[in-house]
């Protein structure tokens, strides 16, 4: 028994499982981050082009200057 326990415990089979775990965890964080940095910036855009559409002034899009 103590053996066993002694094995389990130089075991790193599972290391590799949690290293995965964390770099996908990481990269799923910098997806939502770099998400929503961009909204704010992309609603003003779509705002700004639907009022324009509206009005009949395409090429007044300030931020096609």
């Amino acid at each position: 028994m103590i053996d066993t326990i002694k094995s389990f415990a130089r075991s790193e089979s599972g290391a590799m499982t949690v290293d995965w775990v964390v770099l996908t965890a990481a990269t799923c964080l910098l997806g939502v981050i770099f998400v929503l940095q961009i909204k704010g910036p992309q609603d003003d855009i779509g705002g700004e082009i639907d009022r324009s559409l509206s009005a009949g002034t395409l090429s007044e899009l300030s931020f096609m200057e």
